[in-house]
């Protein structure tokens, strides 16, 4: 099962594009269970990656289910909304933003699938140690 990087961004420098994390193996009477989260911006890379895995497992005999996914949003650098915020951050500050693309899994993804015209960015504090006891 691949985990971590599978393919990174052709557009966007040192930005991921689509990954896999294996994210709980359970073995319990018998039964193997393999929980992995797979995520991109581009939703035909997760797709491929996502069949890529359950083919694995399919010819090793396994029973796949692939459910929970979630939409990938590909972040738009030319976004008129983005421009507007760089030039009022600047404006109330005196100093010019970080911008830059992540590889999260993000409610803009969702937003974006039902509202494919709007155009939105995604901003906040920067998090040390996320997803860990250390998180702030």
């Amino acid at each position: 099962v691949p985990n971590g990087v599978y393919r990174m961004s052709p557009d966007i420098q040192g930005l991921v594009e689509t990954s896999n994390n294996v994210a709980r193996v359970t073995v319990k009477n018998g039964k193997i269970e393999v929980l992995c989260l797979t995520r991109s911006s581009v939703e035909s890379s997760k797709t491929d990656l996502a069949n890529s895995i359950r083919s694995g497992f399919e010819l090793a005999g396994f029973e796949v289910e692939l459910s929970g996914a979630y939409p990938g949003w590909a972040p738009n650098m030319d976004s008129p909304i983005l421009k507007v915020l760089d030039e009022l951050y600047q404006k109330m500050n005196t100093d010019k933003p970080d911008i830059a693309a992540c590889h999260a899994g993000l409610e803009c993804g969702i937003l974006g699938k039902n509202y494919p015209e709007m155009d939105m960015i995604s901003f906040g504090p920067t998090i040390r140690g996320a997803h860990s006891p250390d998180e702030r």
